[in-house]
């Protein structure tokens, strides 16, 4: 990526540079910076409105008889003050994961009704806490979590969490994937479902929603996979007599470079509308990535320019562990500088403050002369940063603010 294209992909008319300044949400985020200060994560809640009626109006093309619903993933951000603008639209419900994260929803006005919980790998006391909450949907993941549940919940409709054995995840990257050649916890095999059948019949249980969500981050380019991996989940869909629905999970991305385009909802709409239009069943999506991780940037304060050997390294304030995804997944948060008034860039290794050797925010970025800027903007922020954060190093402190 050349310098031009490094500042050329990522801009719109809600995060760009006017006057040589960078704008995001209708602020200059200069002014956010000297407001808020660094380690800020700062959101739009413009942007991720826009996000949702996008989705929305995809998921109306896909011609779907029985109807859809769209579940934002509060793994991805449980921002408070996100979480409950969320709810005022009126257009998601949830899809938790864990006991205190459907205690977080119905604190900010969700009914249980709206929540769906995929069970994976619980502890009887979570199931004793997720009990209490009357209409919560489960989706069980293993035969454990269907002889567990019916304990709990006699007679009730449940969901069935699915491994197709294939995946799909932005470019193939098997960290992103919960399904594929590699064996894993997510779901129930092929080998294994008629068993889940029987063990769901000699509970008493219904199953009423089929559930597969296989990867992370895919983009138009892996559409075709997607369909792949839809048609290998018929196999599962056609033997149950009482389905109502089908959970299809997450998994939407969103461009990280220049070289990812934005996701064609039109075709990916297509791909749903192929399998699912004439089914009768109504469709679940839970998209995280793809309703925030875009309308969100992370605000951090420069603390040196130093060059070592042949590469010139710019210090942060902060590390890898107040937004993990670029150690962990290789997905990058692009660093851009507050102030754009100089065109001949340089390429500078942006790091961290942790003392770890993976503690690289990005390899090569395109800087222009950073004398005088005391803060930069991660971009892309908006998702699985804050949510995933850890005191590494004891240094876990950080603020978030929600813009209109």
């Amino acid at each position: 990526m050349d310098s031009r294209q490094y500042y050329a992909w990522w801009q719109r008319e809600d995060l760009c540079y006017q006057g040589g300044q960078l704008h995001f949400a209708g602020r200059a985020v200069k002014q956010l910076a000297a407001q808020f200060g660094s380690r800020s994560f700062v959101y739009s809640f413009a942007r991720v409105r826009q996000n949702l009626d996008r989705l929305h109006q995809a998921l109306a093309e896909a011609e779907l008889q029985a109807g859809f619903t769209v579940l934002y993933a509060m793994k991805a951000n449980r921002f408070v003050p996100l979480l409950t603008r969320l709810q005022e639209t009126g257009r998601c419900g949830i899809d938790a994961c864990s006991p205190n994260e459907v205690e977080l929803a119905v604190s900010c006005d969700f009914s249980p009704s709206d929540i769906s919980f995929t069970a994976g790998n619980l502890s009887r006391a979570d199931y004793e806490q997720l009990a209490r909450y009357e209409g919560l949907f489960m989706d069980c993941d293993s035969l454990h979590a269907i002889r567990t549940w019916a304990q709990y919940k006699p007679g009730a409709k449940i969901g069935i969490r699915i491994n197709p054995a294939a995946g799909v995840s932005r470019e193939a990257n098997s960290a992103l994937q919960y399904a594929g050649k590699t064996v894993t916890k997510f779901g129930i095999y092929q080998e294994q479902f008629d068993e889940a059948l029987t063990t769901v019949a000699d509970c008493g249980l219904t199953v009423t929603k089929i559930h597969f969500h296989t990867g992370c981050g895919y983009l138009t380019p892996q559409l075709n996979q997607l369909d792949e991996v839809i048609e290998r989940c018929m196999w599962f869909i056609k033997r149950c007599d009482k389905l109502e629905k089908v959970n299809m999970g997450g998994g939407l991305g969103v461009p990280h470079n220049v070289f990812d385009q934005p996701l064609d909802l039109t075709q990916w709409a297509a791909v749903l509308k192929k399998h699912f239009s004439k089914t009768g069943l109504h469709l679940e999506v839970e998209p995280g990535e793809y309703l925030l991780k875009d309308a969100g940037i992370l605000l951090l304060e420069k603390t040196m320019v130093e060059q070592k050997k042949d590469i010139v390294f710019l210090g942060l304030d902060a590390g890898f562990n107040l937004a993990p995804e670029p150690a962990y997944y290789q997905l990058p948060l692009q660093p851009v500088p507050l102030d754009l008034r100089d065109e001949v860039f340089s390429p500078m290794r942006v790091v961290g403050n942790i003392n770890e050797a993976i503690d690289v925010w990005y390899d090569q970025s395109w800087m222009p002369d950073m004398d005088g800027q005391e803060y930069l903007a991660l971009i892309n922020a908006g998702a699985y940063s804050s949510s995933m954060a850890s005191n590494h190093c004891m240094r876990g402190q950080f603020k978030e603010f929600l813009l209109p």
